[in-house]
């Protein structure tokens, strides 16, 4: 079975693991050295950041 497409763009996931405070791990070890709680965090993030943008959207 192949790895599915990733659906964030490298920038995105550069960002949100810079602001997680993980972004070292990922320069040392790349992404499969991070632990699955900062990959669940990171995605957390990234939902939180959605919905504020469709929530934005909706009001305009």
């Amino acid at each position: 079975m192949g790895r599915r497409r990733g659906i964030m763009s490298d920038q995105l996931k550069e960002e949100l693991a810079k602001e997680l405070g993980f972004y070292d791990v990922v320069q040392n070890e790349g992404w499969g050295g991070i632990k699955a709680r900062d990959a669940g965090n990171m995605v957390k993030r990234a939902i939180e950041i959605a919905e504020m943008q469709l929530a934005n959207s909706a009001r305009e």
